[in-house]
Formats: C-alpha cells, sequence, structure tokens
C-alpha cells in the first residue's frame, strides 16, 4: 500500500466489512486538536446549546434528541442551512445531516510486514454498528507450540472528542500494531458509535457491550478463534486517549461496580484523558479554549448537567473509590489543556478508599495527544514505551 492510499469502510449485504480505495491528498492530517482548536473564538463560531435544541431538528419518536444521519461527504444541497459549522472537524446541518470533514480515513484490516502482527474486523452488532478490529502477533497463530500461550488482553478505545475518528484510521491501526508486538499482546479496538448522531453516553455504553462480548470468551467457547485460545483474561488492560481515555476510566469504574465473571482487569492506561469540570484548576482560568470545553462536552452530550457529569469530572463521581483495576497510568501533555485534569485524577484517586497505585508521565512541550500527528517523533516512541512497560510490568 502506498502511503497516501486511503481505504473507506462499506457493508456487503452479508455484512462482512469491505474497503473502497480512494486517492488522497499526502500528509492530510488525521484530525485537529479537537480540544483547543474545534471551536473558532469569533464568528462564525454557533453557541451549541440553543442550535442543538433547535426545534427545526427532527427529533426521533422515542427520544427528544435530534435525529442525525450520515451521509457521504460529496453530497451537498445548497439550501441546506448549516447549524454547527466545526470545520476542519465536521458540520452539522439544520436537516440533521452530520459531514464529518476529518477522521474518516481507513485502512483495511491486514499482516502489518514491520511488526509482524496480523489484523482482522469483527462485527459484533450489526444492527447498531458495533465492532472491533482485534490484533494478535502472527507467531501465535502460526507456531504450532505456541497453541497454548496466553497473551495479556488490551483493549483500546480510541479518540475523537466522541464525534469523529475509528479504530480503522490509520494512526490508530499503526498504533495497535507497536503496542500488540512489543507487548506480545492481543489487541481490542473498539468501534462504539459517535456524536452527535449518538450522544453520549451511548459510546460507554457501546464500551460495555464489546466488553461484554469479550468475556463471553472466558469460557473458551466464545465467537472468535483468537480469543478463545490466546486471550489471558486474569490480564486485561483498558487504554484510550483523549475520549477513549474517559470511556477507559468509566469502564474500570463499571467492572469495580458490577464486575465481569472471569474477566480481570489488571490496569488503565489513560493518555491525555478528556476530563473537566466547572470550577477551574490549575492553569486552566488562563487558557483562551476554557469555556470551549464545556461547549465541546455539551455539544457532544446534549443532556449532560454540565461539566460536572460524572462522566466527565471523576471529582463528582461517589464511585470513584469503586475503580475495578490494581494500577492506573495517567499520561499527560505540558501544552495540554487537560494536563492540569491528568494530575488532579491521580490525586482524587489517592484520596480516595481505592488501594492501588496511580502513576502520571508528564511529556514536556507537547500538546494534546500528539503522539496521534507525530507518531514517529521521539516523544511519541518514548510515550508508546511507556504504555508498553505498564502492560508487560516492567
Amino acid at each position: 500500500m502506498r502511503g497516501t492510499d486511503i481505504f473507506r469502510p462499506g457493508f456487503t449485504a452479508h455484512h462482512h466489512i469491505k474497503y473502497l480505495y480512494i486517492p488522497t491528498k499526502p500528509n492530510y492530517p488525521l484530525f485537529m486538536n479537537l480540544i483547543t482548536h474545534s471551536f473558532p473564538s469569533s464568528p462564525p463560531f454557533i453557541p451549541f446549546k440553543p442550535r442543538f435544541l433547535n426545534s427545526s431538528l427532527k427529533l426521533s419518536k422515542s427520544s427528544n434528541s435530534p435525529q442525525f444521519s450520515t451521509m457521504a461527504s460529496s453530497s451537498t444541497d445548497n439550501t441546506e442551512e448549516v447549524a454547527y459549522d466545526l470545520s476542519p472537524i465536521m458540520k452539522v446541518y439544520k436537516n440533521g445531516r452530520v459531514q464529518r470533514l476529518a477522521g474518516e480515513e481507513v485502512v483495511p484490516p491486514s499482516l502489518d510486514p514491520t511488526t509482524n502482527v496480523e489484523s482482522k474486523d469483527v462485527v459484533i452488532f450489526k444492527e447498531e454498528d458495533i465492532s472491533v478490529r482485534l490484533f494478535i502477533p502472527k507467531t501465535i497463530v502460526d507456531d504450532s507450540s505456541n497453541q497454548g500461550q496466553k497473551l495479556p488482553l488490551f483493549v483500546y478505545f480510541h479518540g475523537g472528542a466522541f464525534c469523529i475518528e475509528t479504530p480503522f484510521s490509520p494512526n490508530y491501526h499503526n498504533y495497535l500494531n507497536n503496542v500488540v508486538s512489543k507487548a506480545n499482546a492481543i489487541g481490542v479496538s473498539v468501534h462504539y458509535r459517535r456524536a452527535p448522531e449518538h450522544p453520549v453516553p451511548i459510546a460507554h455504553e457501546d464500551s460495555w457491550l464489546v466488553l461484554k462480548w469479550i468475556a463471553s470468551h472466558v469460557s473458551r467457547e466464545g465467537p472468535d478463534g483468537w480469543l478463545n485460545k490466546h486471550a489471558d483474561f486474569e490480564k486485561v488492560f483498558f487504554a484510550g486517549d483523549s475520549a477513549g481515555a474517559n470511556i477507559a476510566h468509566y469502564l474500570a469504574i463499571r467492572i469495580g461496580l458490577e464486575g465481569l465473571p472471569g474477566l480481570k482487569v489488571e490496569g488503565i492506561a489513560l493518555v491525555h484523558p478528556y476530563f473537566w469540570g466547572v470550577e477551574r484548576i490549575g492553569s486552566e482560568s488562563g487558557r483562551e479554549f476554557a469555556a470551549k470545553v464545556d461547549e465541546l462536552w455539551r455539544f457532544a452530550s446534549p443532556t449532560t448537567s454540565g461539566s460536572d457529569d460524572p462522566l466527565i469530572n471523576p471529582d463528582k463521581d461517589p464511585n470513584l473509590g469503586r475503580l475495578g483495576c490494581e494500577r492506573v497510568l495517567v499520561c499527560v501533555a505540558e501544552k495540554d489543556i487537560l494536563k492540569d485534569r491528568g494530575w488532579y485524577y491521580k490525586e482524587l484517586l489517592e484520596k480516595s478508599e481505592w488501594n492501588g497505585v496511580v502513576d502520571v508521565i508528564e511529556t514536556k512541550e507537547e500538546d494534546h495527544v500528539f503522539h496521534m500527528f507525530k507518531p514517529t517523533c521521539e516523544e511519541a516512541l518514548v510515550l508508546l514505551n511507556n504504555v508498553v512497560s505498564f502492560i508487560k510490568k516492567d
């Protein structure tokens, strides 16, 4: 595959994923920094809440939330009026159409020659469009002497402010290849439904359903052979960046509250976690885009109580101490507007009744999810190795 080849997913009549080749411009960025740069500070910025609840949006019969539809970005209608212009990320139209402008690039599953990691896509709930991309070291599959070997399970939730990106994007695909290869683990990269068509907490609930699907393999009689044969369900790790880190945290608490028989979560790795709150902490009050974080959260979760919703502010979650794992790694970036929330998360955990160990690693001179923009830079490789070491307990 050439470096500028991009594929977009489609589904056959039998719901098997297929890929269509689409040439793209070289070096087109995967996504902009959603937290700090999505919302211009001057017109044509449109406030979220009034427009989101605008009566001109189509409502489903079972919900008060707008009924959105996703259509190909090439579809245009000069009579359409834009409700939100979040260029270069997405546009949301008053007629309910969502046009994603970033995070839609896709690469197919494959055997990666660099890492020797094999991947495949599995549709879990076809009607709800919930699926996973699985990753496994090829040597485990091919070598008969390794057939009984069990590998740690690395369950990953992608970022994108709950609105864009998929596990099939080039950077997330490559990231999982590298972690799986270096950690000698099985990777499960989760495709959850995204806002605004599917507002938060749908992403969290979809991800919980995926965990239940994973747990169905504990008996070694689940629907996927890789997990049946090679997954060590006593060594499970959740991880994610930005919004995905938020989901990983939520799921760890839910594991602590409800449990999934046979599934033991050893640790969670939260990279630049998307946490927030009404009261500004640390350097947040001096940040130009601080107010935009509140608005971005309300855009993704229109029924939220606000930025002190426990889903976005762990300080307001009475169940924080029930976190269902032994170890936590939090990675923050010095220039990230969310940096102080990562450090505060450590403080909150240490003050709670949780008895685990939490560590924070800060990358100097870098910003939010820099490792996805610059995956081969020295700092990104260090960050990757920190996650790998966390899994291997080096």
